[in-house]
C-alpha cells in the first residue's frame, strides 16, 4: 500500500497497514524513560503537581505557543519543557521555560531553567524546593511584621490605661535589632512542611497575608502586648518585692507628685524602677522564643509542634539560644543593665515570667488546629483543581487540530510529560 493511500489520521487502522513488511532495521530512543521517572510522576499525582495530562503528538511550534497562550489566558501558570530550536518560542512565552542540558543553545537561552541531568525527577524536586523557598520567604516577612504587633499593643495599652511605660526605646531597639534579627535569619534554613506538596496550587496574585492570617497575627500580637503590660503591672501590684499598689494608684501614677491623698507616703520614683521594665522585657523575649517554635510563620505554617519538632531546624534553635543568652547578659552584667535600665530577676520572678509567657504556645497551637481543620480545605480544593484542569485540557483538545492522542492519564502513568507541564 502506498503512503498516500493510508489514512494516517486514524490510528485504529494502523494494524491493517503493518502486514507483509520487510525488516530493515531497528530505531532506539536516545533518551529512554528512566527508572526514577515513574516514581516521580506517581509522587506528582499524589501531591497535586500532576492532576491530569494530555499527550500531544506531531505538535508544531505554533501549536505549542497556542497551548501556552491558552493556559495563560485562563489564569494558569504554565511550564514548558523542550530541547530543540522548535521549542524556543513556547519556552520563551511560558512563565517557566525548562530546557534540557543536552538541548540546543537556542532552547537554553530561551529558558529560565536548565535541567543539567535531563531528568524529569529534577523538575519534581525543583517544585518542592521552590515551594519551600517561597514559604521561608513568607515566614521571614511575616515574622518581621507580626513580631512588632505585640510591641505596638503594649505601647498603646500603657498609653490608653495611663500605666507607667513597660518598655523604653532602648529596650525596644535591642529587641528589634538583636533578639529578632538572629531568629529571622535562621528562618531561611527551615525545612519544607511535611504536607507542602499536598496543598493546592496558589494563585499568582495571592496575597501574602490572608484574612485568617491577619486574625491570627492580631490574636497572638494582642496576647503578647497584654502579657507584656501585665508583667510590668504584676510587679507593681503583686510581687512581694514591689510596692503592692492598687490599680487606681498605678493608672494615675502621674498624680503622684500632686496633692492626691492616695499617694501619701509613697516614693514616686518607684514608677521608674527597672524591675517592672525587666519583667516586661523578659516576658516579651520569652514569648518571642516560644512563638518561634509554634507560630504559623516560623517552623511551619500549620503543622503542630508535635509533628515538626524544634530540632528540624538546628539553626533556629541556635539563634534562639543566642538570643536568650544575650538577654541574660544585659540582665546580669552591671554595665549593660545600667544602659538598658534592667536588673537581675529572682527565681520567683522568673517563674512568673514563664507563667505569663507560656500560654501563648497553647493559644497558637489552638489557632493552628483551627487552620488545619477548617481553613485549609485541601481535599475540597483538590477536587476543584482537578475539575478545573480537566476543563482546560478538554478545551485544549478542541483547540489543537494536530492532536492524535489524548489520554486522561489520571494515574499519571505516562513516562514522559511533554506539554503542558502544569506546575502546582
Amino acid at each position: 500500500m502506498k503512503p498516500e493511500d493510508m489514512d494516517l489520521g486514524d490510528s485504529t487502522k494502523f494494524y491493517t497497514y503493518e502486514v507483509n513488511m520487510t525488516f530493515i532495521g531497528v530505531v532506539g530512543m536516545l533518551d529512554p524513560p528512566r527508572k526514577e521517572v515513574r516514581d516521580s510522576i506517581e509522587k506528582c499525582q499524589q501531591r497535586l503537581a500532576c492532576i491530569n495530562s494530555r499527550l500531544f503528538s506531531r505538535v508544531e511550534p505554533f501549536h505549542k505557543s497556542k497551548i501556552v497562550e491558552y493556559l495563560q489566558g485562563e489564569g494558569e501558570i504554565s511550564a514548558m519543557t523542550g530541547d530543540g530550536v522548535n521549542d524556543a518560542p513556547a519556552l520563551k512565552k511560558a512563565e517557566i521555560g525548562i530546557a534540557m542540558g543536552s538541548g540546543t543553545a537556542v532552547a537554553k537561552s530561551a529558558s529560565e531553567m536548565v535541567l543539567a541531568d535531563d531528568n524529569f525527577s529534577s523538575i519534581v524536586a525543583a517544585v518542592e524546593e521552590g515551594r519551600a523557598i517561597y514559604n521561608n520567604m513568607k515566614q521571614f516577612i511575616r515574622y518581621l511584621i507580626s513580631s512588632n504587633i505585640g510591641e505596638v499593643v503594649s505601647i498603646f495599652l500603657t498609653a490608653a490605661l495611663g500605666l507607667p511605660e513597660a518598655l523604653i526605646p532602648v529596650q525596644l531597639l535591642w529587641v528589634n535589632l538583636v533578639t529578632d534579627g538572629l531568629p529571622a535569619t535562621a528562618l531561611g534554613f527551615n525545612p519544607p512542611d511535611l504536607d507542602i506538596m499536598e496543598k493546592p496550587p496558589r494563585k499568582a496574585d495571592e496575597s501574602l497575608i490572608s484574612g485568617w492570617l491577619f486574625f491570627r497575627y492580631m490574636a497572638i500580637g494582642g496576647y503578647v502586648g497584654c502579657a507584656t503590660v501585665f508583667a510590668a503591672s504584676w510587679w507593681f501590684m503583686y510581687d512581694p518585692t514591689g510596692p503592692q499598689l492598687n490599680y487606681y494608684q498605678l493608672s494615675h501614677h502621674l498624680s503622684c507628685l500632686g496633692d492626691d491623698k492616695n499617694f501619701e507616703g509613697l516614693d514616686c520614683n518607684i514608677f521608674s524602677h527597672p524591675a517592672p521594665m525587666t519583667m516586661a522585657l523578659s516576658v516579651l523575649v520569652t514569648m518571642r522564643c516560644s512563638t518561634l517554635l509554634t507560630g504559623e510563620k516560623y517552623l511551619s505554617e500549620n503543622q503542630s509542634l508535635i509533628v515538626m519538632p524544634p530540632w528540624v531546624n538546628i539553626w533556629l534553635l541556635a539563634a534562639m539560644a543566642l538570643s536568650m543568652t544575650l538577654h541574660f547578659i544585659i540582665l546580669y552584667i552591671d554595665i549593660l543593665s545600667t544602659v538598658f535600665q534592667v536588673m537581675p530577676l529572682t527565681t520567683a520572678q522568673w517563674m512568673a515570667v514563664l507563667k505569663i509567657s507560656l500560654p501563648v504556645v497553647l493559644l497558637d497551637e489552638t489557632l493552628k488546629f483551627v487552620a488545619r481543620k477548617y481553613t485549609d480545605g485541601t481535599s475540597g480544593k483538590r477536587l476543584r483543581v482537578s475539575d478545573r484542569k480537566k476543563e482546560l485540557l478538554s478545551a485544549l483538545d478542541s483547540q489543537c487540530g494536530s492532536v492524535l492522542a489524548a489520554t486522561s492519564a489520571a494515574n499519571c502513568q505516562c513516562p514522559l510529560l511533554l506539554l503542558p507541564l502544569l506546575f502546582a
